[in-house]
């Protein structure tokens, strides 16, 4: 994998977004697997496709690219609020790709995985309408919230400007791939506790770590009385596929990814 971006194609192009956009799809496009699969290389859309930027020809998962000279906040800005809401609860939504650059040499300085099943209401931020008097009043946007998805959502692919082997990135997503099976209130349930295990600080913990965090899923999830027979459950399911040890006495031990 070659970090440096090819700049020799954009000469003549003054636009600063566009010579980014054709730098960064390029990149991708020569030096990309399929994170899904391993199929050593990606595919472009036509331009404007209404679903993502490539598509793995093996396993058909499909990709949009979302590029940034500087580090990506917690907060992205993306579109339509509700075209966004729309997609990440379609059956073909793609999973996202986030590439950070910089520009002096133009080089890859971080690019991440989000897979789609990571992609819930919850981390779709609705922002204000436009005013009145501006062009497209009252269009409502939205912002991506990615410290609402947990540190196994968020696969690195180049990690400042490091990269991690192929077998590893395969095998990080591996472990989370059976979400993109689970019905929505189940997998919001999962990644929520996801991420509550985030908030732990030490690899091994026991029930009363995860049922400090009671009061808080009592507000989140209103209509469920049963807190700790739901969190219970899901470290089952998290142990059974393998991200969790049960050492027994309703202890565990996190397995890394």
């Amino acid at each position: 994998m070659n970090l440096n971006l090819d700049t020799s194609f954009v000469t003549g192009y003054t636009s600063s977004s566009q010579i980014a956009r054709l730098m960064t799809e390029h990149w991708v496009g020569q030096n990309v697997f399929c994170p899904s699969c391993g199929n050593p290389s990606l595919s472009s859309f036509k331009n404007n496709n209404p679903v993502g930027d490539f598509q793995c020809k093996n396993c058909t998962a499909e990709y949009e690219l979302k590029s940034k000279k500087d580090k990506f906040e917690q907060r992205i800005v993306d579109g339509a609020f509700s075209t966004m809401i729309q997609r990440i609860n379609s059956f073909n939504n793609p999973h996202f790709f986030f590439l950070n650059y910089s520009t002096a040499p133009a080089r890859v300085k971080n690019f991440i995985v989000i897979p789609k099943h990571f992609f819930i209401d919850d981390i779709i931020e609705k922002r204000k309408p436009l005013a009145e008097t501006a062009r497209r009043a009252g269009w409502t946007g939205c912002n991506i919230l990615l410290n609402r998805i947990p540190t196994s959502g968020k696969i690195f692919i180049v990690d400042n400007e490091k990269i991690v082997p192929k077998e590893s990135v395969i095998s990080t997503w591996n472990k989370t791939a059976f979400l993109e099976n689970q019905k929505k209130e189940a997998r919001g349930w999962t990644i929520e506790t996801l991420k509550l295990l985030d908030r732990v600080k030490s690899n091994e913990f026991d029930l009363s770590d995860v049922y400090a965090f009671e009061k808080e899923l009592k507000v989140k999830f209103p209509s469920n009385n049963f807190i700790k027979d739901k969190l219970r459950q899901q470290l089952q399911v998290l142990r059974d596929k393998g991200l969790l040890e049960f050492q027994g006495r309703g202890r565990y031990r996190k397995i890394s990814c």
